[in-house]
Parts: C-alpha cells; sequence; structure tokens
C-alpha cells in the first residue's frame, strides 16, 4: 500500500466518525435542551418541542405538555441574594401569566445544588409580563431548579432546568441513609420504608430539646411541606401530607404524616419544611427505597391427588 493510498484513506475514515457523530448529535441535541420540534408537534412559537415525559417522574425535562421553563441567563454568579428570573411558555409559545393557586402560592421554586450540599424554597414574584422574579443564595456549582406549578386550564406540572454558578466548587459525597437530623436544636426523626412502585406512609416526628413539639403552624396549607428528590438524576416527586389543619382530625405535631410513592429502588434525598414559633426550617434527610417484590410464582401442578392441607413436610 502506497503513502498516497494510506492518506487517502485515512482521509475517508475521518470523515465517516465526522459524519457518524453529526448524526448522533442530531439525534442526542444539546444537553439541557429540547429537541427540535418535529412535524406535528404541540409546541408552539420558538420552535420548543413537547417532550413526551408521560411516565416520567417531574422536573426532569424543561418541558412537558407545551409547557416550557425559560431561565432569562443559564448563568448567575455566587452569593446572597441574587436575582434570577425565568418564564414558562406555553402551548402557543408566549409567557403564561394566569395560574391557580397551589399549597396557598401560584408556583413553587425549589433551587437544589446537584450535590445536595443547598436547597432553597421560594415564591417568586410574576410580573404582568408573564416573568418571575427571585432571589436565591448561591454558591458557586451546577444548580438544579424547579417550577412546580398549575397554569390555569392545565395540570399540575413540574419543569426542571440547571443553572450554573461559575466558581470554585468542592463537591460532596454522595448522601448515606439518614433518618435523624438536629437543625436549629429541632430533632426530625423519620419513620416508614419506601418501595419502588408502591405508596408508602412516611411519619417525620418532630422534638425540641427533647420534648415532643405539638403546636406545629400550618405552612402552605399543612403543618408540614416535603420534596423528595430521587439521587443521581434529581427527579423531582410529588408527595400529599396527610390531613389538613382544621379539618377536626389532623394534630399540629409532633408527627406529620405524608404519602409517597417512588419508581424505583435506590437513594432519596427528603427536604422536610416546617414552621414553629414563627420560622420555618428545613429538615435535610436521606432514606433508600427497596425494590419492589416480586409477584409469588403459582405452585407447579401436581400429577397426584392433593389435600386441603397441603404437603405434611
Amino acid at each position: 500500500m502506497t503513502t498516497v493510498t494510506r492518506i487517502v484513506g485515512f482521509a475517508l475514515g475521518l470523515v465517516v466518525v465526522f459524519v457518524l457523530a453529526l448524526g448522533l448529535g442530531r439525534v442526542v441535541g444539546p444537553v439541557g435542551e429540547p429537541p427540535a420540534a418535529h412535524a406535528g408537534s404541540s409546541g408552539g412559537g420558538g420552535g420548543s418541542a413537547d417532550l413526551p415525559a408521560a411516565g416520567l417522574p417531574g422536573g426532569l425535562t424543561i418541558s412537558d405538555a407545551g409547557y416550557t421553563l425559560r431561565l432569562s441567563a443559564p448563568t448567575a454568579p455566587a452569593g446572597r441574594d441574587v436575582p434570577v428570573s425565568f418564564a414558562v411558555t406555553g402551548p402557543d409559545g408566549t409567557p403564561v401569566t394566569d395560574y391557580e393557586v397551589e399549597h396557598e402560592k401560584e408556583l413553587h421554586l425549589i433551587a437544589v445544588r446537584r450535590d445536595f450540599t443547598g436547597y432553597q424554597h421560594v415564591h417568586p414574584t410574576l410580573r404582568a409580563d408573564g416573568t418571575w422574579s427571585a432571589a436565591l443564595d448561591l454558591e458557586p456549582g451546577v444548580w438544579r431548579l424547579f417550577a412546580d406549578f398549575t397554569a390555569t386550564g392545565a395540570g399540575a406540572l413540574t419543569l426542571g432546568t440547571d443553572l450554573s454558578v461559575p466558581g470554585t466548587a468542592a463537591l460532596a459525597a454522595p448522601v448515606g441513609e439518614t433518618r435523624t437530623v438536629t437543625v436549629d436544636g429541632y430533632t426530625v426523626s423519620i419513620t416508614g420504608d419506601l418501595v419502588a412502585g408502591q405508596d408508602a406512609d412516611l411519619s417525620f416526628s418532630v422534638r425540641k430539646d427533647g420534648a415532643p413539639v405539638a403546636d406545629l403552624q400550618p405552612y402552605l396549607g399543612a403543618y408540614g411541606h416535603l420534596v423528595a428528590l430521587r439521587q443521581g438524576d434529581l427527579a423531582y416527586l410529588h408527595v400529599h401530607p396527610d390531613g389538613a389543619p382544621g379539618d377536626g382530625r389532623t394534630r399540629p405535631g409532633p408527627d406529620v404524616v405524608f404519602h409517597a410513592s417512588v419508581p424505583s429502588a435506590g437513594a432519596y434525598r427528603l427536604y422536610l419544611d416546617f414552621q414553629h414559633d414563627g420560622v420555618v426550617r428545613t429538615a435535610p434527610l436521606s432514606v433508600t427505597a427497596h425494590g419492589s417484590a416480586a409477584p409469588a410464582e403459582p405452585a407447579p401442578a401436581s400429577s397426584g391427588t392433593t389435600s386441603d392441607h397441603g404437603d405434611d413436610h
């Protein structure tokens, strides 16, 4: 094989690799952005696509059911009270301005650093043009922002996107099982187990200086607000409190019960917001969900006679 032949063959190989990479890039699309709209897509204006999020936990996509979460800027500086703004566009591509009140607010914004070392739950202000604005305390790293809302005429949605905060960031080690934590003198413990694909009750007990706290104050229409995130992809899971203040049966502590269902086995980070003495505090805990129990296999048929008592072995 001549030198010229080798060079030509090498060049052709590079062309093939480039074409394959280009095709893969078009299929996968940019990280963190929806794929290009296709013919027949319900997404309007701007070319944003409605991702096929059916069956997925909330917060894994920036678009769902024709609604898209759009940050005004993909980065923000580190610091306290950093202004962050965004809009939610609807199926027609324009910013949504009409929302329904859920848990006493039109929209809940959850900001979590991807290694779980930072967490904030805030309620942004909506301007007439559909722009939401909030102030966040941000450390360097990548933060996941979740917008939890119900647009008027649509169902409840949770959209998620990343916000990059430049600077030196030391990543924390993965969070292990943590069923008891102390925050500002309050000790919060959790009982109950999570099993993939099954409904479960999680009970949080709140104590202060060793004594049960039996006079929790309502916060967002309940005696506690719980955010559950799957470790790894930070899938946002909806949980529901058991009962409500003033319903005649729900006590204001020391136990706060939530109904939860997780889609898979693995570690989950739980953030419990509770209010006492006029101050809202957040207790971060972690639990591990077990795999769903395998269905019992039917007993093999016997060729002989059977009795009501089965085998005597």
